[in-house]
């Protein structure tokens, strides 16, 4: 019995670490995974945003690191030596030191000592813990461009998935809608009414969707597997999609000058060069701050002592001295490293701004890109949407046609093949809609909502 106890305890504590991983996957592998679903999760578990989250805490304590020159310096030290053959001092022979050799060391001898330092003026110091400053700025707009990544390409391959479950969708109904007209053409072969190269035609326009729909499975499950990968979950999860391709009602700027004035406000891939050149100026003033003279304060305790052996280590004496100073610093001639970094920083600086306008350059050809991408499907959903109305009323025409006897089988043919494009080219825009959404927020550098 008291054995069985501590097992048993034992056993449950293991049961209760394991149950939130259980729950976890069974959540994934039951419940209905919407888009907003997997962007959470996306964020959560992606290892592109664990990294910028790393460089961010890097920029952090590379600021401590730029504080520590300005702030106090304590440093302890001690020694112990034991001599092994005396230091001697050679002097003329007399009768005090009849042999001229005079011991100056004791067998033992130790020191300790704590040194203190504290910058007063060191303007390349300051300029340093700007630049830093800056740089964390940097790293906060660098982890939000690589949250935008990841979110855009969870999207992507949801609506990737999406679209490719709709295609799946259409060629088993198409594959149903044969099915049954190769049952009414077998019951108007046995009629009478059709030829029996109807009924051949039939069975063929079957079996002929099947390499299709082999194809569409395979882009499902591939589909299912990037999209999974890019969520940061493991591939052998259990995922159901739980959403549709459908339009969403977020608003969008007008015109492309609108949208420009919100990207250069808000891309963080611009802010973050905007940043930069902020830094690189406080670069140059750190290069030029090198020309000015470093003052700092000093100050010393030290302890030490020597004894010989057979003297009790407590009865040794430990005289302590002090002092405190001031040191000036001032570089006179430093061949002319100074102006060559003063100068580096300076085309560095250049070399940003540069980069920076070329960078507003393309975020407005971008934009327009976007907007006018963004425009094109949604006037394609309008007339796409109203097509297939028309397709499905064309081909249940052609259909009762042709089980009276008075239609093709060509006709019946080219009205499925209608009513198919324009299903596929519905789901098809509005996939390239939701495509462009997604293009048109990155591109406006839109925050991600939490």
């Amino acid at each position: 019995m008291n054995l069985i106890r501590p097992v048993a305890r034992f056993i449950f504590i293991i049961f209760l670490l394991t149950v939130p991983s259980r729950l976890h996957g069974a959540v994934l592998s039951s419940a209905p995974l919407t888009l907003d679903d997997a962007v959470r999760i996306g964020i959560e578990k992606s290892r592109a945003l664990e990294i910028a989250r790393l460089d961010r805490d890097m920029a952090g304590q590379k600021i401590r690191e730029t504080w520590s020159e300005v702030l106090p310096q304590i440093s302890a030290s001690s020694s112990y030596t034991r001599t092994l053959k005396p230091s001697v001092l050679l002097m003329p022979p007399n009768q005090s030191f009849p042999t001229g050799v005079l011991e100056t060391s004791s067998d033992n001898a130790a020191r300790a000592s704590i040194d203190l330092r504290q910058t007063l003026f060191d303007w390349s110091a300051f300029a340093g813990i700007k630049a830093a400053s800056i740089v964390r700025k940097m790293s906060e707009e660098a982890y939000r461009g690589a949250e935008a990544n990841v979110v855009a390409d969870i999207k992507i391959a949801y609506f990737d998935a999406l679209i490719a479950k709709e295609q799946l969708t259409l060629i088993e109904q198409s594959m149903a809608r044969w099915e049954q007209s190769r049952k009414d053409t077998r019951a108007m072969f046995r009629q009478g009414v059709v030829a029996d190269i109807d009924t051949l035609k039939a069975w063929l326009s079957v079996e002929n969707l099947r390499p299709e729909l082999m194809q569409a499975e395979n882009r499902v499950a591939t589909s299912m597997t990037r999209l999974k990968n890019v969520m940061g979950i493991p591939v052998e999860s259990g995922v159901v999609l739980g959403g549709k391709l459908e339009i969403t009602s977020a608003s969008y700027p007008a015109d492309v000058a609108t949208a420009y004035r919100e990207a250069i406000d808000s891309r963080p891939e611009l802010r973050q060069l905007d940043y930069q050149v902020q830094a690189e100026g406080e670069k140059v003033n750190a290069a030029r701050a090198e020309h000015f003279p470093i003052l700092s304060a000093f100050g010393k305790l030290e302890s030490q002592t020597a004894f010989n052996d057979g003297t009790s280590y407590s009865d040794a004496k430990w005289p302590a001295s002090s002092a405190v100073g001031l040191q000036l610093t001032m570089p006179l001639f430093t061949g002319f490293r100074i102006s060559a970094k003063v100068e580096q920083a300076r085309i560095g600086q250049l070399q940003t701004r540069t980069r920076y306008d070329e960078l507003k350059s393309a975020i407005r050809a971008e934009i327009e890109i976007r907007v006018l991408n963004y425009r094109e499907s949604q006037k394609r959903i309008e007339v796409q949407s109203k097509t297939i109305s028309v397709a499905e009323r064309s081909y249940n025409i052609s259909r009762l046609r042709f089980k009276e006897g008075i239609g093709s089988r060509l006709e019946l043919t080219d009205a499925e093949l209608q009513l198919n494009k324009a299903k596929t080219n519905y789901f098809q825009a509005v996939y390239d809609n939701l495509a462009a959404t997604v293009q048109l927020e990155k591109a406006l550098g839109r925050r991600v909502a939490k």
